[in-house]
C-alpha cells in the first residue's frame, strides 16, 4: 500500500499539464509558396486530436487523430506495471480521468508532416497528414514528454522529457536524435533565438510538491533557465534568477519560468512565474529584472495548494511591434493585452471556468490565439483593440495553439470527424 501511494504521488509529479508559453518559431512566419496552406493547429489534450483552423475565417478545416497507435500503446503500458503505475496516476491525479495525449505540436515547413509530443505516452510522433499514419516514433527518456520548439528552418525539434531531466534535439523529417542537452528538474519551456542559433530554455522543478509556501521553494527541485548553443548544445549560461529577484525585492517570488516571450531586439525576455499574476522582464544580457508587471488576482482567496501545478498566469505572447503583450490569466479566467507604452492592462476579458491554457501570436502579429480550455474553445484576439474578434469551438481540453501548414492539395482532404 506504501509503495502505491508513493508511486501514486511520483506520478502526479511527471503529469506537468503545461497550462502556457513560449513564443511562436519566427521561421513560421515567413511567406511561403502556393503549394502549402497556411494553418493553426490547436492540440486537444484529453481528445488525442489536433484541430486545423482557417486562420483567416477560424473555421475548421480538418481534425486530426494524433494517436492513431492507441491500442499498441496501451499494450505496451499494461504489460509493464511500472509503466502502467505512473500512467494511472497521471491520467486520474493530473489529467482529471482522462490521458494526456497531445502536449504540443508543430508541422514541417513542407505540410506533410505534424510533429506531436504524447505525455502519456512518454513519446514523439510524426503523422503524415496525408495518410494519417506514424511516419516516425522517439520514446524520450523517462516516463513523459512535454514542451516543444520547432527551430527556425524547420528541420530540428526539441523536446522537454520532464522526469529525463534533458532536452532531446530530433530531425523533423525522420525523427533521429541529433544530440540533447542538460536541463533542471521538470524541463518544461524552449524557444530558439539569435536566428535559430541559441536556445532559451527553462525547467519548473517540482510544482506538484505540496511544499507551495514561499519559505519552502527551494525544496522544489532544481529550476534552471539557460541559454545553450543550438548547434553543439553546449550549456552557454545559466542565469541565477534566486539572485536577480532578491536584487529586485522579490524574495519571496517563485523561481519557476513558465511561459516565455521575446522582445523584437531579443534583448528582453518576458516570463511568468509560478503563482504571479502579472509577468517579468529580464535583460538577457546583464541578467537582471528590468520589468515587474502586476495583473487582477480574481481569486485572492485561493490557497496557493490549489493552484493548478501553481500556474497562476500560464500563456504570454508579445506582438512583432513590440507594443503589445497578451496574457492568459489561467486561475483568474480572463485573457488581457497589455501596452508596453504605458505597461497598462485593456479590458479583462472575462470567460467563467474558461482556464486559458496558451498563448500564439497569429502568422501575420495582429492577433494572439488563446486556449480555453475548460470551455474547448479557441479565441482571436485584436492586439490593436484588445478584444475578442472570432472563437472557434474545439475539441476536449485544447492546450497548444501553433501556426503551421497543410499542403494545399491536402487541406481539402483532412479528416473531419
Amino acid at each position: 500500500m506504501r509503495f502505491r501511494v508513493l508511486i501514486t504521488a511520483v506520478a502526479a509529479a511527471l503529469a506537468l499539464v503545461p497550462p502556457a508559453s513560449a513564443e511562436e518559431t519566427r521561421g513560421a512566419l515567413e511567406r511561403r509558396s502556393d503549394d502549402v496552406r497556411r494553418v493553426v493547429f490547436v492540440g486537444n489534450n484529453w481528445a488525442g486530436t489536433a484541430d486545423v483552423l482557417d486562420p483567416e475565417t477560424f473555421d475548421r478545416l480538418g481534425r486530426i487523430n494524433v494517436v492513431p497507435d492507441y491500442d499498441e500503446r496501451m499494450q505496451e503500458i499494461t504489460t509493464n506495471a511500472y509503466r502502467l503505475a505512473y500512467f494511472l496516476a497521471i491520467r486520474q491525479l493530473i489529467g482529471e480521468g482522462h490521458d494526456q495525449l497531445v502536449d504540443d505540436m508543430y508541422s514541417s515547413r513542407d505540410g506533410r508532416l505534424l510533429v506531436v509530443s504524447r505525455p502519456s505516452f512518454a513519446d514523439v510522433v510524426a503523422i503524415d497528414l496525408a495518410t494519417q499514419r506514424i511516419r516516425w516514433r522517439f520514446p524520450v527518456s523517462g516516463v513523459r514528454s512535454d514542451h516543444m520548439a520547432l527551430s527556425p528552418n524547420g528541420r530540428r525539434v526539441v523536446v522537454s522529457a520532464s522526469t529525463g531531466n534533458v532536452v532531446h534535439v530530433l530531425r523533423v523529417k525522420d525523427g533521429t536524435e541529433v544530440g540533447q542537452f542538460p536541463s533542471g528538474g521538470s524541463p518544461h519551456e524552449s524557444v530558439f533565438i539569435d536566428g535559430g542559433r541559441k536556445i532559451l530554455h527553462a525547467s519548473i522543478g517540482m510544482v506538484y510538491s505540496p511544499l507551495d509556501q514561499p519559505e519552502a521553494d527551494d525544496t522544489k527541485q532544481e529550476r534552471v533557465f539557460e541559454l545553450v548553443d543550438a548547434r553543439t548544445l553546449k550549456v552557454l549560461r545559466r542565469y541565477d534568477l534566486r539572485k536577480a529577484l532578491d536584487d529586485r525585492g522579490l524574495d519571496r517570488m517563485s523561481t519557476s519560468v513558465r511561459p516565455m516571450t521575446l522582445s523584437p531586439d531579443e534583448r528582453t525576455v518576458y516570463f511568468q512565474v509560478s503563482f504571479f499574476h502579472g509577468f517579468l522582464g529580464m535583460d538577457l544580457r546583464t541578467g537582471k529584472i528590468v520589468k515587474v508587471v502586476r495583473l487582477p488576482n480574481l481569486v485572492p482567496d485561493m490557497p496557493r495548494e490549489q493552484y493548478l501545478l501553481d500556474s497562476a498566469h500560464h500563456g504570454i505572447a508579445m506582438n512583432p511591434a513590440g507594443t503589445k503583450i497578451c496574457v492568459a490569466g489561467t486561475m483568474d479566467d480572463y485573457a488581457t493585452v497589455v501596452s508596453t507604452s504605458s505597461w497598462k492592462r485593456g479590458k479583462l476579458l472575462k470567460k467563467p471556468s474558461g482556464k486559458p491554457y496558451w498563448v500564439t501570436q497569429s502568422y501575420d502579429g495582429r492577433y494572439c490565439y488563446i486556449s480555453w480550455s475548460g470551455t474547448d474553445e479557441v479565441a482571436k484576439i485584436s492586439y490593436r483593440t484588445g478584444r475578442i474578434v472570432q472563437t472557434a469551438p474545439v475539441g476536449d481540453h485544447p492546450q497548444r495553439v501553433r501556426n503551421g501548414f497543410v499542403r494545399s492539395d491536402l487541406a481539402a482532404g483532412l479528416p473531419n470527424a
